[in-house]
């Protein structure tokens, strides 16, 4: 990590992204930071057990490092647009899509950036299960 993190981390986060290969640690810090910069009161604890949690007035993404790749789910019922095509998979999902990273992929943090943000509108406004409602 380039420096000291300017957000409150949760150290069971931080456990969880020391465990992983060296490569998935760095896909893993990297959204967290993207995460965290959209918002500064996104808080990050752990669900599930062990798997990290990015939320704010509901669940914002998750991640969830594979053999092969490191998924962030993102917890948008489907509701907010993906214009650069970075979903991977969960289209028809209804409650969450999915983002994979791959070894020496890059992350589109501006198109990641976005979704995060609305996603954060979104729970704001009530969350996507309210909105979907008035749609």
């Amino acid at each position: 990590m380039a420096g000291k993190p300017t957000y409150q981390v949760d150290p069971r986060v931080d456990d969880y992204i020391d465990a992983l290969p060296d490569w998935q640690q760095d896909i893993c810090r990297q959204v967290r930071d993207i995460v965290h910069d959209v918002d500064p009161e996104v808080v990050e604890t752990i669900k599930r057990t062990v798997q990290p949690y990015f939320v704010l007035d509901g669940n914002i993404c998750a991640l969830l490092a594979a053999k092969d790749h490191v998924n962030v789910f993102l917890y948008d019922g489907g509701i907010v647009p993906d214009p650069h095509g970075i979903i991977t998979a969960g289209h028809e999902n209804k409650t969450a899509r999915t983002v994979s990273y791959r070894r020496d992929e890059s992350i589109n943090v501006a198109a990641l950036s976005a979704m995060f943000a609305q996603i954060v509108a979104d729970n704001r406004a009530g969350g996507w299960r309210k909105l979907k409602r008035e749609r």
